[in-house]
């Protein structure tokens, strides 16, 4: 189970890795409007799904808490992610965004990279837990 637990940060990071590449490919799109960032939107759900279904693994697998705790967190700043979105759209105006909500929507990119952070050091500690223990050599 805790191999299973592995794959799953290990997909979770890569999951992460490929919003930032969607977010960029949407902001550098000859016109970028709201159809350019759906696919980061679409993702953006499945980070979340993942997100908790590794949480789920890690308790199942009898993982350390804090792992466990780690794997939440980055469920809830996924969610994060989403209501950082419609605060910042909520600062629109009728013609387009204005300062605040542009400084607001700053703080999606600074979250995402403390997902980032997060879902690399599950990588790492889950990566450690599944290796197989070492064996142990007898004194003669």
């Amino acid at each position: 189970m805790r191999r299973a637990f592995a794959g799953l940060a290990a997909l979770l990071m890569l999951a992460v890795v490929a919003q930032f590449f969607l977010a960029a490919s949407g902001a550098f799109d000859t016109a970028p409007n709201d159809e350019a960032f759906q696919p980061h939107r679409a993702l953006g759900g499945g980070v979340v799904l993942i997100a908790v279904l590794a949480t789920a693994v890690a308790a199942v697998a009898r993982m350390p808490g804090g792992l466990i705790g780690m794997s939440g967190l980055v469920a809830g700043l996924a969610v994060v992610q989403f209501v950082i979105r419609a605060i910042a759209a909520a600062f629109d105006g009728t013609g387009g965004s204005t300062t605040a909500g542009q400084l607001v929507f700053g703080l999606h990119a600074v979250n995402g990279l403390a997902i980032l952070a997060v879902a690399g050091r599950i990588v790492r500690q889950a990566r450690q837990l599944s290796r197989p223990a070492a064996p142990t050599r007898q004194a003669p």
